[in-house]
């Protein structure tokens, strides 16, 4: 996965089939302990009613994330230290040093991290707003935790504008684990094209590789759900060019690039029907990443 600052999801689980015959002598399932050996358990919303319920039902998820994202981020403080220091990074300017595209890495890292925990946090506490808000305030939490230690980084800051994007892209992860029917409809990806080094894991190469697009797929709406038309996605995206130490040197001008193009719904496609765990998490990969070159663009 690519760490898009310098310092940078999971397979929901399967949707049920509409066509199981109820049994009506069964009990209905409760995901409680009162299950028999060996059932399964699933969401228990009465026992994960507060804030600090959620929280606990993903504590060692958040603990091992949390760690990791630390040793990263204080790790690079440390070996070039400077006192707190703030600094106006810009939005999308041309005169920005990154076109935007650090931003918007802000956003996607904080959407992935948020949908990283609403599925942990799901399968104990179900779905829904509460544990979406749940999940997106310790993902942020965390963003924000880096953010600070890059006001202590010599050559960087803390940025408000950064600080922005993470809560946006929180918000937006926020609003698909809520929403009825929108992730159905709408990703948000990140598609990295290969350059002479297949991938540059910082600096200007690294946000120059990146493609950031919205997918809307049409499998999610019902009109569509049932004719060819589900294996289609239109996109809606964004990237930078020419701002790259080698591109200047070249005499190239920065340029943004907003395009819209068609793409297919590879999940859709490839994994609809998968029961198996590899399928799942394939499918749901596909939600978060677009393969390069997969998007005919027509802007």
């Amino acid at each position: 996965m690519p760490i898009s600052y310098d310092v940078q999801a999971t397979a929901p689980t399967a949707a049920p089939t509409d066509h199981e015959p109820v049994d009506a002598t069964m009990p209905p399932a409760t995901g409680r302990a009162d299950l028999g050996a060996g059932e399964a358990v699933g969401p228990d919303p009465d026992r994960y009613d507060s804030f600090g319920a959620r929280v606990g039902a993903v504590k060692w998820e958040f603990a091992g994330m949390l760690a990791l994202f630390s040793v990263v981020h204080v790790g690079t403080t440390l070996r070039d230290p400077q006192p707190l220091r703030f600094q106006d990074e810009g939005w999308f300017g041309r005169d920005t040093n990154n076109l935007g595209l650090d931003k918007l890495a802000h956003a996607y890292n904080t959407y992935i991290f948020s949908d990283l925990l609403y599925h942990r946090m799901a399968r104990k506490a179900g779905g829904g707003l509460p544990t979406a808000l749940a999940s997106v305030a310790l993902a942020a939490g965390m963003q924000s935790l880096g953010e600070v230690t890059d006001g202590f980084h010599t050559g960087s800051g803390f940025s408000v504008n950064d600080l922005a994007f993470n809560l946006a892209g929180g918000g937006f992860s926020v609003l698909r684990n809520s929403v009825p029917g929108l992730k159905e409809k709408l990703d948000f990806r990140l598609s990295v094209i290969p350059n002479r080094d297949f991938y540059t894991f910082k600096g200007k190469e690294h946000y120059r590789q990146q493609r950031y697009l919205f997918a809307v797929k049409l499998a999610g709406f019902d009109g569509v759900a049932r004719s060819p038309l589900r294996f289609a996605e239109v996109h809606l995206g964004y990237y930078g060019t020419g701002f790259t130490q080698r591109e200047r040197a070249a005499g190239r001008t920065p340029a943004r690039k907003i395009f819209v193009g068609v793409g297919v719904n590879f999940g859709e496609l490839l994994f609809k029907r998968s029961r198996s765990t590899a399928g799942r998490a394939a499918r749901s990969v596909t939600q978060y990443f677009q393969l390069p070159y997969t998007t005919l663009r027509v802007k």
